[in-house]
């Protein structure tokens, strides 16, 4: 039986919001959709197949973390990442531009090179360009490959960002010309431009003269406020190509998923809901729950009484709450599945109210709440 070739269909839309379906060789995706992070080829405290439980239908690695340890030709040699790690979902990869400017000790961009940085483990030295990125993506047989981009930090130096949006552009072309022609897997472009409508505009016009499977939002959530990022998406929205997957890259919170939503993006990644488990933040329909707040030291009702998966309803927010106050691994597992499990209902409940054409009604209800 030959492999399908990625495609991706909308099935219905309300105003910019809209449902559609991404076929890959593993498996289809549902869109909207969040995709957990599993950076270090994990999912931090919780079982694959658990994940797959709460209705995740594609998660994300990352090419620099890999690449640092345990090295991508170990990772080869197991026969790619999915095997590696057990993992028979989609997995898309990320290029690791935004790691390098966050996470190296020292790096430097050259427009040739790539990025020449020291690793934050031990201060190796690395050099990756866009063509080492495609490589390293492809040796892992990520189902969707992301292009080198670089990232820059926040700032309103105009002159700064247009630069960066030219080198990415570059390499965007470089990432192009590396990944080839390969029907089975996505190749996702990466629009830049910080804050600056007219640059991201420009950004998006050159990636779709190239041609990708999909185009990311890149450069949004280091420092720049809510209003901000939507100001943003608000001067794509009517730009982006209509047949093509639109993904805003690490975002975010549960209102930061549903106003990009309502303007127009189909898929997301963060790492907030597994690190908030693991610090003793819950999301629930009714809002966060700080569970080390003592006010729940006497509470035994659940985080969530209608949650039945996993039995999380079967415990009590004082049990969490003395387990996280004696640092018992449990607590950061119990509310790492329920996090992830929240954003899965939350994707699912969006898909259901945009094919019912009451997505304004959901989005204008949870906005200020989740």
């Amino acid at each position: 039986m030959s492999l399908k070739n990625f495609s991706f269909n909308v099935n219905c839309t309300e105003h910019y919001s809209r449902v559609g379906i991404i076929e890959t060789s593993r498996g289809n995706i549902n869109t909207p959709a969040f995709m957990p992070v599993g950076t270090q080829a994990t999912i931090k405290g919780a079982f694959i197949n658990d994940i797959v439980k709460t209705g995740s239908e594609i998660i994300l690695s990352n090419t620099y973390h890999l690449m640092i340890r345990p090295g991508v030709d170990r990772i080869s040699a197991a026969g790619g990442l999915h095997e590696f790690m057990n993992c028979d979902l989609p997995i898309l990869t990320d290029s690791g531009g935004f790691q390098v400017m966050s996470l190296s000790k020292l790096n430097k961009i050259d427009r040739e090179k790539g990025a020449i940085f020291q690793s934050h483990v031990d201060g190796k030295k690395f050099i990756l360009s866009p063509e080492e990125s495609i490589r390293i993506q492809k040796s892992l047989n990520s189902d969707i490959v992301m292009v080198m981009d670089e990232c820059p930090k926040k700032t309103t130096d105009y002159a700064k960002i247009k630069k960066s949006m030219n080198l990415s552009m570059e390499w965007a072309q470089r990432s192009k010309n590396a990944f080839g022609l390969n029907p089975k897997k996505g190749l996702f472009g990466i629009i830049q431009g910080g804050l600056f409508d007219d640059l991201r505009n420009i950004s998006l016009e050159r990636l779709t003269d190239i041609g990708f499977d999909g185009y990311a939002i890149g450069g949004l959530a280091v420092g720049d406020t809510q209003d901000e990022m939507f100001k943003v998406l608000d001067g794509l929205k009517d730009n982006m190509p209509k047949n093509k997957p639109r993904y805003l890259m690490g975002v975010g919170t549960p209102s930061d998923i549903l106003g990009a939503v309502k303007r127009g993006i189909d898929m997301f990644d963060c790492v907030l809901p597994t690190r908030s488990g693991r610090t003793g933040l819950a999301f629930t329909w009714n809002g966060k729950v700080q569970i080390r707040n003592s006010k729940y030291q006497n509470d035994n009702t659940p985080l969530d009484k209608t949650v039945t998966k996993f039995n999380l309803n079967k415990y009590s927010k004082n049990y969490l709450n003395h387990l996280f106050n004696t640092n018992e691994m449990l607590a950061s597992m119990i509310l790492t599945l329920n996090n992830i499990n929240f954003y899965q209902e939350l994707m699912y409940e969006i898909r259901k109210n945009i094919k019912n054409g009451t997505f304004n009604e959901f989005h204008n209800k949870y906005i200020n709440l989740l």
